[in-house]
């Protein structure tokens, strides 16, 4: 009998073309998805008055949406698996909507952390990672630069969002700003609708058996399809959460160093404006300290994927990361003294500078590890351990003001955490992954010259 062969194989990626529509899509999703958790803060002075609570529970809201972001990983990877990227981008569009509308309308902060925390973030969710799987299968040379440029969406977002939240805020209130920023999230609809896949390419073979010719191609979340000799084999499904990615070294030690990262990644950004406010500075000049970041972040973010695209910095990118770590949680300790509104500002444009460079590089970091293939699902186990971590930080720091009424507390704990995680991924990267490279490189030799002695 003859053989019967269905390739489904996916196009190359184009580095280009329609590819650049993709990156804008994802630019805008990414601005939505990280810039939002952090600008929603503009308005915690007045849900404090309006629902009669502190900072932590304020800081519950922002850490809510985080942590679906993140948590909802899996989920959202089985999800991608199953129905593709673009229709899961546009259920996620009208949640993220659905949710701040829906806010706008509550009356305790349950109901908030519910709408604008869950539903919000869930959609969020679904917008988030689909878009990153696509970058990633539309840019393979120029990824770096892609991702950086894609990343650059939270700071222009951030730079945004933040005064124009300050402006509904006092114009129409937060209620009217909520329902504002509702309908400012529909645009990830329009987003997830440019997300055009790839096209497949096929190849079939001629087969001697008509059983075999009528059979249908596989099913969406199927492989190849191989039968010899009347042998078929069924059709082998894709698992929609490949947990053996867990087997890879480098994986777990990055979302070790992932976890301890997040633990106070966002503090800062999360309460400065609530820690400028109590220093006496205005509501305005408060709200501008979170564009100043985004302004410095946006030239960060391409920057840095540039950079990290140089053929002698991508080897190591690992170890760039963790650079980016220590300078991001030196910055923290080092402005953990600053007080006056110019010490604020000097701190915005370092913190802006180190924050942009950990966001470019992140899951540049993650696809060198994983490869394109493995990164969704490698994409939703991280962001499930990183919502545990970001469901501490935040209302931790927030704990810590109400009761000691110390803001330096935040900074130290928060700077602290990001050089741990600087300092752990690379003497980890270091005695853990380059040595186990150096040694199967030695095995490979010595089975090479096994093979051919006179080599």
């Amino acid at each position: 009998m003859g053989i019967i062969v269905d390739e489904r194989k996916t196009e190359d990626a184009p580095d280009g073309g329609w590819g650049w529509i993709v990156l804008l899509g994802g630019f805008v999703i990414t601005g939505f998805s990280y810039a939002f958790p952090k600008a929603i803060s503009v308005y915690f002075k007045e849900l404090m008055q309006e629902f009669k609570c502190g900072y932590s529970q304020t800081a519950w809201i922002s850490s809510i949406i985080l942590a679906m972001l993140y948590g909802s990983g899996p989920v959202c990877s089985i999800m991608v698996n199953k129905f593709g990227c673009r229709p899961v981008m546009l259920v996620g569009g009208l949640l993220a909507s659905g949710g701040m509308i829906s806010a706008s309308f509550t009356t305790n902060i349950i109901q908030l952390y519910l709408t604008a925390g869950v539903i919000t973030g869930l959609g969020l969710a679904l917008n988030f990672q689909p878009s990153l799987i696509m970058l990633g299968s539309y840019f393979d040379k120029r990824r770096p630069l892609a991702n950086g440029l894609a990343a650059a969406g939270s700071p222009v977002f951030l730079s945004v969002l933040s005064p124009l939240g300050q402006m509904l805020l006092n114009r129409y209130g937060w209620r009217g700003g909520f329902l504002i920023t509702g309908g400012l999230l529909l645009n990830c609809c329009t987003c997830a609708a440019v997300m055009r896949p790839l096209k497949r390419k096929e190849r079939k073979a001629i087969a001697c058996s008509q059983e075999l010719k009528e059979m249908l191609p596989p099913e969406v979340g199927q492989e190849n399809i191989i039968c010899e000799n009347n042998n078929d084999k069924k059709p082998t499904k894709k698992k929609l959460l490949d947990f053996s990615v867990l087997r890879n070294r480098g994986l777990i030690i990055y979302i070790i160093a992932k976890f301890i990262v997040v633990l106070g990644l966002f503090v800062p950004t999360i309460l400065l404006v609530n820690y400028a406010k109590d220093q006496g500075v205005s509501a305005e000049d408060a709200a501008f300290l979170l564009s100043i970041i985004g302004f410095i972040d946006i030239f960060a973010r391409p920057t840095c994927g540039i950079l990290a695209g140089l053929n002698w910095i991508r080897p190591k990118m690992s170890y760039f990361f963790s650079l980016a770590l220590l300078f991001n949680g030196l910055t923290d300790v080092c402005s953990a003294t600053s007080t006056d509104y110019k010490g604020l500002v000097i701190f915005c444009v370092f913190f802006g500078l180190s924050y942009g460079m950990v966001g470019a590089l992140q899951f540049e970091v993650l696809m060198g590890i994983v490869g394109t293939s493995g990164f969704s699902s490698a994409l939703g186990l991280v962001l499930l351990f990183e919502a545990v971590a970001v469901l501490i930080g935040p209302p931790s720091a927030g704990y810590l003001v109400d009761k000691y009424k110390n803001y330096e507390l935040i900074f130290y704990m928060a700077g602290g955490e990001l050089i741990t995680a600087g300092i752990f991924l690379a003497l980890a990267s270091f005695f853990f992954i380059n040595q186990k490279k150096h040694k199967d490189l030695q095995q490979n030799h010595l089975a090479d010259v096994a093979i051919n002695p006179k080599r």
